[in-house]
C-alpha cells in the first residue's frame, strides 16, 4: 500500500495541470487512459464542457466551508480519475472548490490507468470505479479514509436502474447526469465534509 500511494503521489498533478493534460490530449484527438475510441473521445468533449460550467457555477455551502476551515491537521486528497469519466467530470470541480477553501488540504489528481497498483487497493465492488478520493495524512502519507466513486444518491439511482433493466445504458447515463444537475453538488460536499471530520478525529487520536 505505501509503495502504491507513494507512486500515485509521484504521478499526480494539480487540478489545473490535470485539466491541461486532458485538454491537450483532446486537441490531438486522444483521450487519457490506455483505451482510445470515438465514444471515449465524445465523452471527454462533453466532460470538458461540464467541468468548465461547474468551475464557474459550483458553490460550496457555508456549512461545509466552516467544516473545512475547522480542520486542524493537514491532508492530501489524492484522486484517481480519467478525462472520459462522466462522474469524475461532475465531482472533480467540487473537490477542487472545497480544497481551495482550506490551507490544510492539498488536492492531487492521478490518472487511474497509470496507477493500477493504487487503484487495485481501492476497488468499488470489485470494479475500478472512479473518481476515487483517497485521504492521506500529509506528514506520514498514511491512508485515513476514501470516498467514491459516486455520492450515495447517484449510486442508488444506478443500482436501482440496473436492478430494474439489467444494464446501464444511455438512458441510465442521462438520468445520472440529470441527478447531478439537480443535486448541485450538495450531496458530494456533505459526504466529503463528513468524511473529513471522521479523518480528523482518527488523525488526532493516532498522534
Amino acid at each position: 500500500m505505501k509503495v502504491a500511494v507513494a507512486q500515485g503521489l509521484l504521478n499526480s498533478h494539480s487540478y489545473v495541470k490535470y485539466r491541461d493534460i486532458v485538454s491537450g490530449l483532446l486537441s490531438q484527438g486522444k483521450v487519457s487512459g490506455h483505451e482510445q475510441s470515438q465514444d471515449l473521445l465524445h465523452y471527454t468533449e462533453l466532460n470538458e464542457a461540464r467541468m468548465n460550467r461547474l468551475d464557474k457555477k459550483m458553490v460550496v455551502t457555508e456549512d461545509n466551508i466552516q467544516k473545512l476551515l475547522n480542520l486542524k491537521k493537514h491532508y492530501i486528497w489524492l484522486v484517481l480519475a480519467e478525462g472520459w469519466c462522466g462522474d469524475a467530470a461532475q465531482l472533480l470541480p467540487i473537490m477542487n472548490k472545497m480544497a481551495a477553501f482550506s490551507t490544510h488540504i492539498d488536492l492531487k489528481i492521478a490518472f487511474r490507468d497509470e496507477n493500477e497498483a493504487l487503484m487495485n487497493q481501492f476497488l468499488t465492488n470489485g470494479n475500478k470505479a472512479i473518481p476515487k478520493l483517497i485521504v492521506l495524512d500529509t506528514d506520514e502519507q498514511k491512508v485515513l479514509g476514501s470516498w467514491g466513486a459516486r455520492p450515495k444518491g447517484a449510486s442508488d439511482l444506478i443500482k436501482s436502474y440496473k436492478l430494474q433493466y439489467g444494464v446501464i445504458d444511455q438512458t441510465a447515463k442521462t438520468e445520472l447526469q440529470l441527478w447531478y444537475l439537480h443535486d448541485k453538488g450538495i450531496s458530494t460536499q456533505n459526504e466529503i465534509a463528513d468524511l473529513m471530520l471522521q479523518c480528523e478525529q482518527l488523525n488526532l487520536q493516532t498522534k
